[in-house]
């Protein structure tokens, strides 16, 4: 192998693992179950096989290309679970997907694009937060559950109570205990509403008790 494509592959593994190492650093400073070693060894990774199936079949078979692709599914879905009523993870998965598909990029020699990629995704990562906390603070979702007792008020009237509060409640599960019904709703509704909501439901004398 001449000299100038060793050098080459060099700068391909060590851009990749640059790339890896800025998109981790973010995910490890937010906490995130895939970071800072996990990001640079999926972009590292990809890189390397993209590399080796241009090597191996002389570009022209992109069966190893694709089955990156569905590797880095399997890898990614592992990072998804469940934490109550929400789903946590995505974005996480998300992240090892498209930092494969940087690799990849690397890894075909196509760096403008890849440095592109990278710079979309850190403006994702780090510029929409506060876009992303706007959205959440104007309509955020909570579960509450409410005791009381069960002849106290219909359901209409709990209907009334939210929409007197600026909220919005869905009932998705209800429990029977002698006299007492627990009522489980998925609220939706701003931040600020949420906390009058939480300051009349206790200064309500129908409700035995609430947890959110």
């Amino acid at each position: 192998m001449e000299l100038n494509f060793v050098e080459e592959d060099v700068l391909k593994l060590s851009l990749s693992l640059l790339a890896g190492a800025v998109i981790g650093a973010e995910r490890e400073y937010n906490n995130k179950n895939a970071g800072f070693r996990t990001i640079i060894l999926v972009t590292v990774g990809a890189t390397l096989f993209t590399m080796l199936s241009a090597l191996i079949a002389g570009g022209k078979d992109y069966h190893v290309v694709g089955n990156i692709v569905v590797g880095i599914g399997f890898l990614g879905a592992g990072s998804i679970f469940k934490e109550g009523n929400a789903v946590k993870g995505l974005t996480t998965a998300a992240t090892i997907w498209i930092s494969a598909a940087i690799g990849m990029a690397i890894g075909a020699g196509q760096y403008a694009l890849a440095i592109t990629a990278l710079s979309i995704i850190m403006i994702v990562l780090l510029g929409f937060l506060s876009v992303q906390g706007f959205i959440d603070q104007s309509n955020r979702e909570k579960t509450y559950k409410i005791t009381m007792p069960c002849k106290m008020l219909s359901m209409e009237e709990i209907q009334q109570f939210f929409k007197d509060n600026g909220v919005k409640g869905h009932c998705v599960f209800r429990h029977k205990v002698n006299e007492n019904i627990t009522l489980t709703y998925i609220v939706k509704g701003p931040e600020k509403n949420h906390d009058q909501f939480i300051r009349t439901l206790e200064g309500n004398p129908h409700v035995l008790e609430f947890e959110v």
